[in-house]
C-alpha cells in the first residue's frame, strides 16, 4: 500500500511527508505485529516504532484492528508490486510462474513477519484474510486464461489450477522463506517450473 490506499478513506495522505509518515506506521506495525501477535501488539508500541506521536497515529487509523486490517492490505499489495515486473517480463507462462514464485520468496525472506500476520488474519479480521488469498488466486487465474489463450499452457486450465499454484507458493514460501533459507531461489524456482511444465511424469517419458 504504498500509496496509503489501505488507510481509512477519509485519512489518505495527499502530501509526500504524510506519505512518508503513514509508511513508517505501517512498517512500525509490521514489526510489532510480527514480532508480539495481534493481542499482545499495542499502538504505543507501534508508535514508538515509527517515531511518531499517538496522536499522528490516530490522523490514519482509528484503531489497532484497523491498522491491523490495513496491513493485511499493504502486505499484499507490496508482494504484488515486487513479484509484478519479473512476471511481465517473463517470456512464457511458465517462467512467469517462476518468475513470480522465486520474487515472492525473496520478499518472504526479507519480511519474515508476513506469513504470522496473515495467518493471524483469519481470526482477527477474516475477510481481510479472504481478501488476500482470494485476489491473488485470481491474479493467478487470469494469468493462466491468457496464457491458455496463447497456447503456453493447457487449454483447461481453472480457479483449481490457480490455487493449487498459490498454494504450493504459500508452503514453498513457509519452508525456503521462513523457516530456512538453505536453497537457492533459482534452484526452486527451476524445480516448480519443471513440475508446471511435465507434472509427476517420469523424466524418460516426458517428450
Amino acid at each position: 500500500m504504498a500509496d496509503g490506499s489501505a488507510a481509512n478513506a477519509d485519512k489518505v495522505p495527499r502530501t509526500e511527508r504524510g506519505r512518508r509518515t503513514l509508511r513508517a506506521i505501517l512498517d512500525a506495525a509490521a514489526g510489532e505485529f510480527g514480532a508480539r501477535g495481534f493481542h499482545d501488539a499495542s499502538i504505543g508500541g507501534i508508535t514508538r516504532a515509527a517515531g511518531v506521536a499517538a496522536g499522528t497515529f490516530y490522523t490514519y487509523f482509528d484503531s489497532k484492528d484497523a491498522v491491523f486490517r490495513a496491513l493485511v492490505a499493504d502486505l499484499s499489495a507490496r508482494v504484488r508490486d515486487h513479484v509484478a515486473p519479473a512476471i511481465r517480463a517473463a517470456p512464457d507462462q511458465i517462467a512467469a510462474e517462476r518468475a513470480g514464485l522465486a520474487g515472492f520468496i525473496a520478499f518472504v525472506r526479507a519480511h519474515k513477519e508476513i506469513y504470522r500476520i496473515i495467518d493471524e488474519a483469519e481470526f482477527v479480521d477474516p475477510d481481510s484474510f479472504r481478501e488476500h488469498y482470494a485476489t491473488t488466486a485470481e491474479r493467478i487465474a487470469q494469468r493462466l486464461a491468457v496464457a491458455a489463450q496463447r497456447g503456453e499452457v493447457r487449454g483447461d486450465v481453472s480457479e483449481v489450477h490457480a490455487w493449487a499454484i498459490m498454494g504450493m507458493n504459500v508452503f514453498l514460501g513457509l519452508r525456503y522463506g521462513v523457516w530456512d533459507d538453505d536453497r537457492a531461489v533459482e534452484d526452486i524456482g527451476d524445480t516448480v517450473a519443471d513440475f508446471l511444465a511435465h507434472g509427476l511424469a517420469p523424466t524418460t517419458t516426458r517428450p
